[in-house]
């Protein structure tokens, strides 16, 4: 990918984007999904994404649709992408998380995580992030 220099606009998406990361309930919302929420299968992923009844559903769909909502927003050149990944990578870390039964959740729910995706296919800085923040995950689940 060709390097650009941010504009002022892409900074001030991104202020907004923090911005709208630390609202009381958004905060909640990631820290259950980042830290609490560990389903090693899509059957477990799907008992909290599928069960409107369970308080964690809520969280769950607002964390995952802010981060591909930010993603669509690189995707579509509304925010550079250099200066998203140098600011980010909790939406790759998402991704990281769910990979080892991406696939199986994809059956069901076929847009899951796919702008995110998007991102890691189509721009290196992204990919190398990702791949560092799976080792990573990997690494720490090898641990327990």
């Amino acid at each position: 990918m060709e390097q650009m220099l941010a504009t002022p606009a892409d900074a001030g998406n991104i202020l907004k984007l923090y911005e709208l990361r630390t609202e009381a309930l958004m905060r909640k919302a990631r820290e259950w999904v980042i830290f609490e929420f560990k389903p090693k299968t899509a059957e477990e992923y799907f008992a909290v994404a599928d069960n409107y009844a369970d308080p964690h559903n809520a969280y769950l769909r607002q964390v995952v649709s802010y981060w591909e909502m930010a993603a669509a927003l690189v995707l579509h050149g509304a925010v550079s992408a250099d200066l998203f990944f140098d600011c980010n990578g909790e939406g790759l870390y998402l991704l990281a998380k769910f990979a080892p039964f991406l696939e199986a959740v994809r059956k069901k729910s076929p847009v899951f995580l796919i702008k995110t995706s998007e991102l890691v296919n189509r721009f290196s800085g992204a990919a190398q992030k990702y791949e560092m923040i799976r080792k990573r995950i990997e690494a720490q689940s090898q641990k327990k």
